[in-house]
């Protein structure tokens, strides 16, 4: 026999024999419980003074009895079986309540997140016996991204309660599937966007929209965008356990199958959320590791987002499963074994150290390389900027190349280097790099390491800035904090506002702009070609004038030398 879910502690002998008895029970197909069964549940509630619910199938026999307390059940683990977006559970939920009231908060989350056939509470009177009944069942019509997406009804008694369960939910589920068939099918997700506003909402609302343009690269389609004003992170949920209860609801409601938090999740933070909710949950993190993952093309490209990857979902591991454990024999082998989750963290550390060695083995070549570029006197100039400012447009336009461009964040992953001739026949290495973003998950940076050490080689930065943007002035703030943090901050630099052409004006509105904010810089458009001819002759004065004492690597380029 089962066991009994719940809260059977304080019970006594006769009432579990009693609970146990409840498995004998049978409903018909075609009634929500017999009166039969609402009588035992009922008088078992009267005696233990808690409420008492059992699992229907739709053939009429109790998969689960449940014992919970006087306001609430917790129900079991029942799996993901039929569950989807067009079907429900298989499954009805008939409870007891201890005085008249409706469907609480909780039977809808059980209803919403289980996707239930339906609920059905029962009144227990004073003397023991069944009262009013209250049913809800999900909505399918309740498309409205705040409208109510259940439906409610209430019966006098059991004896007025006309209702077919069966019939009732096969009709939902036909109207599920009418609800989502003209639906446009995104095959990496459609997601719910959770920020929390500790700073004020307008604040709050300028990192969604970042949110909002890494899901869109991602390929997810972005149904919502959900706030919440608190004064500090919660510690288990984020957000709190009530708004995790709505995200659930809403999710029903669209259609949605993850929940993506702009913020780095900490792994009890993931685990504590995913055990409330049946959707795939995402950080910040991981979403640029999805997006690094798609863009990486190269060999050193992929092994530098596999170990990325691989760092961040160490410390998640989490493995429950006891039963994996092995008995090892002999002395000093008694007791427990290795356990399944041991046996993956080791394997993930070897891999990690693995990838390490590779990385190191790819950054050897790229320093016999610079060695060479320093020994023929050939001046470096690297982009750096904000992801999507612009640099990989910008590079194939001084150098005629072809580096893949798009209007997506991290379009460019692997970093391109290419030869620029000046005038008086002087060449340098111009190298585009991989673009920053506000709060650079420390394992990207480390991971590619070997890539960002291009930059330390660097005679001259070109901090490349998206001057369209309304937030330009938080991603120069953001590049530069991340270059102070490479050790950069005395590499000479070159501020380029590019996007001219986006904004009113071009660059006489890029320059008004700047003097507005007391900014230097030079306005180009890297699409258009505008302003380009202006910033060749900065760079050529800044490396052969301003630079020809001192530059970044300490050397002295000449008037009359020429590199290779």
């Amino acid at each position: 026999m089962p066991a009994i879910h719940g809260n059977i502690q304080g019970l006594k002998p006769s009432q579990l024999q009693r609970l146990e008895a409840t498995w004998r029970q049978h409903v018909r197909p075609d009634e929500v419980v017999s009166p039969e069964l609402a009588g035992h549940l009922c008088a078992l509630t009267q005696e233990t003074g808690r409420q008492v619910g059992v699992l229907v199938d739709r053939r009429g026999d109790i998969e689960h009895v449940i014992v919970g307390d006087a306001t609430r059940l917790d129900l079991p683990d029942i799996g993901r079986m039929r569950a989807g977006d067009t079907r429900l559970r298989g499954l009805r939920l008939v409870h007891t309540h201890l005085k008249d009231e409706p469907l609480t908060p909780d039977d809808i989350t059980d209803l919403a997140l289980l996707r239930l056939d339906l609920v059905c509470a029962i009144e227990t009177r004073p003397d023991g016996q069944p009262g009013k009944v209250y049913l809800g069942h999900l909505d399918p019509e309740s498309v409205g991204p705040r409208e109510r997406f259940w439906k409610t009804r209430k019966a006098s008694g059991l004896h007025t309660l006309d209702v077919d369960p069966v019939a009732l939910a096969e009709e939902l589920e036909e109207a599920f599937g009418h609800a989502i068939a003209g639906r446009e099918v995104t095959p990496q997700g459609r997601a719910l966007l959770v920020g929390v506003a500790l700073e004020g909402r307008a604040a709050a609302e300028a990192t969604m929209v970042e949110l909002r343009e890494l899901a869109r690269t991602a390929g997810i389609e972005v149904l919502d965008v959900v706030f919440q004003s608190r004064e500090q992170i919660d510690p288990r949920f984020v957000v709190g356990r009530g708004k995790l209860e709505e995200l659930n609801q809403q999710a029903m409601r669209r259609f949605a199958d993850m929940i993506i938090f702009d913020h780095d999740l900490t792994p009890a933070q993931a685990r504590h959320i995913s055990d409330h909710t049946s959707l795939k949950v995402l950080d910040r993190t991981q979403l640029i590791l999805d997006i690094f993952a798609q863009h990486a093309h190269s060999a050193e490209g992929r092994l530098q987002v596999e170990l990325a990857q691989l760092r961040y979902r160490l410390p998640r591991l989490a493995q429950r499963d006891e039963g994996l454990s092995r008995l090892t024999g002999g002395i000093g082998g008694r007791g427990p074994g290795e356990t399944k989750l041991e046996i993956d963290r080791r394997r993930v550390r070897d891999r990690i150290a693995l990838l390490e060695k590779r990385i190191d083995a790819v950054g050897a070549s790229r320093q016999v390389r610079r060695k060479q570029r320093v020994r023929h006197d050939v001046p470096i100039i690297s982009i750096v900027g904000y992801t999507n400012a612009g640099k990989s447009t910008l590079l194939n336009h001084l150098t005629d190349s072809d580096v893949v461009v798009e209007d997506k964040l991290f379009a460019t992953l692997d970093p391109s280097s290419r030869r620029l001739r000046f005038p008086q026949d002087r060449e340098v290495v111009i190298t585009d790099t991989v673009g920053f973003i506000r709060a650079l998950p420390r394992t990207l940076v480390n991971a590619f390491r070997a890539t960002l050490e291009e930059l330390e080689d660097a005679d001259l930065l070109l901090h490349v800035v998206d001057a369209s943007d309304p937030a330009y002035r938080l991603q120069m703030e953001a590049v530069e904090k991340i270059l102070q943090d490479l050790g950069l901050q005395d590499t000479p630099r070159l501020l380029v506002f590019n996007k001219s052409d986006l904004l009113e004006g071009g660059v006489e509105g890029v320059m008004a702009l700047l003097e507005a904010h007391a900014s230097e810089g030079v306005p180009i458009s890297a699409r258009t070609g505008e302003g380009l001819t202006e910033l060749l002759l900065r760079t050529e004065e800044l490396l052969w004038h301003e630079g020809k004492a001192l530059t970044a690597s300490g050397r002295s380029f000449q008037e009359d030398s020429v590199p290779y």
